[in-house]
């Protein structure tokens, strides 16, 4: 499932929750569904910050992936697992947005993912930005990053649905 598509994908399913669902928590520790709208938006444009920064670069890095992140891009998404952040990176997200306010920013990361479409293989590939976890990204990784984050927390979403108690 291509950027474009599964971001489309994740607004029509905005379509299927009231906004008490949207805002539901089922446990302590655990996102509502629009924590996890707002997490996914947040990071895109984190990434997407990232191919820009690659794009102005001057210096070539020779470094590369970490092991995670060879194998993460050998396999072209994350492992079927779930990954916790170190507390000081896990700030619970914005609870608070209605479903237009998500679409809307849903809107945002797609224009900015149109932008960079076209744009991202012609990037020097030496040109890189380190991921803590995964290693030094050139652009058209942290481009690819995006959707497989996304296609990631599609689990977590069905996970969350079950959840529900409407």
């Amino acid at each position: 499932m291509c950027n474009l598509k599964v971001i489309e994908t994740y607004k029509s399913y905005l379509q299927n929750y009231s906004l008490e669902q949207l805002r539901f928590i089922t446990d302590e520790g655990v996102w509502s569904i629009g924590q996890m709208y707002d997490h996914l938006i947040l990071v895109a444009h984190e990434y997407l910050d990232n191919v820009e920064t690659c794009a102005a670069a001057e210096v070539e890095q020779k470094l590369g992936k970490t092991e995670f992140g060879e194998q993460l891009y050998s396999i072209g998404g994350f492992p079927p697992i779930k990954i916790k952040l170190p507390d000081e990176l896990n700030t619970p997200p914005s609870n608070s947005d209605s479903k237009e306010i998500l679409i809307g920013r849903l809107d945002q990361v797609l224009q900015r993912l149109i932008l960079w479409e076209s744009k991202v293989d012609t990037i020097n590939t030496n040109y890189k930005v380190k991921h803590e976890g995964f290693g030094w990204l050139n652009a058209r990784e942290w481009y690819d990053l995006v959707n497989m984050h996304f296609r990631h927390h599609l689990r977590q979403k069905c996970v969350l649905e079950q959840k529900l108690r409407f």
